[in-house]
């Protein structure tokens, strides 16, 4: 019966891999000897300066269905925010309220990208992108990111060499997830150039261009918004989960030209019908009264990638770069095959719990990634535990 189900559903959907991060969580979710670090979120909840208002909103019955394309204080929000961090006027107009930014991102891909299709996209990566582009039917073309001497480089004359007649799209996610790799303002407007010659559409994944440690007084990453009109072929998905501690709200974003506003809002009707309305009011709140929250939570991840990275330099086996954006480390342990075998194992032996490297793509086997953005002490802790695991283990 079994086989004759899976045989009735797409071949795309039976044959997509599990993600290990997933198969990781599962492994040890609900132990309470484990000390996570294998999601990409934070150890706190939510403040309740952001949650006040949207336990206000449902008090007062705000629980109908709402705009498709987000409500108007929260798009004007955005525009706001924007404003605030980029140094130019933004409009609430190219702003497309998601169930996540998931959902900002399967947007995208529905609506540039069909059977047959190729999205470019630099590996390893977080991934979500080249799942949903299967399932899509659209075909993920990953250009392996070179990592020698201690630093990953995005190559882009291999990245460009792999933009053929199907190509529709280049996929950038800086700061990176799983690398913390950050491109520079070189690399973007490369990137752009590139696009803007070959038709292509920019895809901008920037959701954690605020945890980045540059120079003094810089308070974000390089952006596509630096160097791009938000009119001309750029689509740019972004969330609420990691700058203000509502991974669980699964609230985020579409930033688009104003010409896909139909199209646009049409594919959210089909997909989600919007998202509901209690929840952007404290994303609404989180944009405007968050500032001084969002500081805290990069000085923290700041520090918390220093006592990483101190940790791991103290075992010859690992190599890793000092991530420049993001909370996440990606390090590379010699002798391991299989990094999902080695992350089961490590979570059953040393209550640990990390996200196997292989799953984020071609040029991931052999790492394990962690997030770093926990209780310092328990980060400690989990540090601590690892680094007796690999004094008398060896990896699969």
């Amino acid at each position: 019966m079994t086989s004759t189900l899976l045989n009735a559903i797409t071949a795309a959907s039976r044959n997509e891999p599990d993600s290990g991060i997933i198969s990781a969580v599962n492994h040890g979710i609900g132990r309470a000897d484990i000390i996570p670090v294998w999601s990409g979120e934070c150890n706190m909840p939510t403040p309740e300066a952001f949650c006040r208002p949207a336990i206000e909103s449902l008090l007062r019955g705000e629980t109908f269905y709402t705009w498709q394309r987000g409500i108007p204080p929260l798009r004007e929000a955005l525009a706001r925010y924007h404003t605030r961090h980029y140094g130019r006027p933004f409009d609430a107009e190219n702003f497309f309220v998601t169930s996540g930014g998931m959902q900002a991102i399967q947007t995208i891909v529905q609506m540039i990208a069909g059977a047959g299709d190729e999205i470019v996209l630099p590996t390893p990566a977080w991934p979500n992108y080249a799942g949903h582009m299967r399932l899509s039917g659209a075909r993920p073309v990953e250009v392996l990111l070179d990592f020698a001497n201690g630093r990953w480089h995005l190559d882009l004359d291999k990245l460009f060499a792999a933009i053929s007649p199907l190509s529709k799209a280049i996929v950038l996610n800086s700061p990176s997830n799983p690398l913390g790799w950050t491109a520079s303002l070189d690399d973007l407007k490369a990137i752009r150039d590139e696009c803007r010659k070959r038709g292509l559409w920019i895809i901008g994944d920037e959701v954690y261009a605020r945890f980045y440690y540059g120079g003094t007084g810089e308070t974000r990453a390089p952006s596509f918004l630096d160097i791009c009109d938000t009119e001309e072929q750029m689509l740019l998905a972004n969330t609420f989960s990691k700058n203000w501690a509502m991974t669980g709200w699964r609230v985020g974003w579409l930033q688009a030209p104003k010409a896909l506003a139909s199209a646009i809002e049409r594919i959210i009707q089909y997909n989600s019908s919007g998202t509901a309305a209690f929840l952007q009011q404290g994303c609404t709140v989180a944009l405007d009264a968050g500032e001084d929250f969002v500081a805290g939570q990069v000085a923290k991840a700041r520090s918390n990638r220093d006592l990483v990275a101190a940790s791991l330099r103290e075992h010859p086996q690992i190599r890793f770069e000092l991530p420049k954006g993001a909370f996440y480390m990606f390090f590379a342990l010699d002798g391991m095959r299989d990094s999902l075998a080695t992350t089961l194992r490590i979570i059953d032996e040393a209550g640990v719990g990390f996200a196997p490297g292989g799953t984020f793509g071609p040029g991931g086997e052999g790492f394990l990634r962690m997030c770093y953005l926990r209780d310092p002490k328990r980060l400690e802790e989990a540090m601590h535990r690892f680094g007796k695991w690999l004094k008398t283990s060896k990896p699969s």
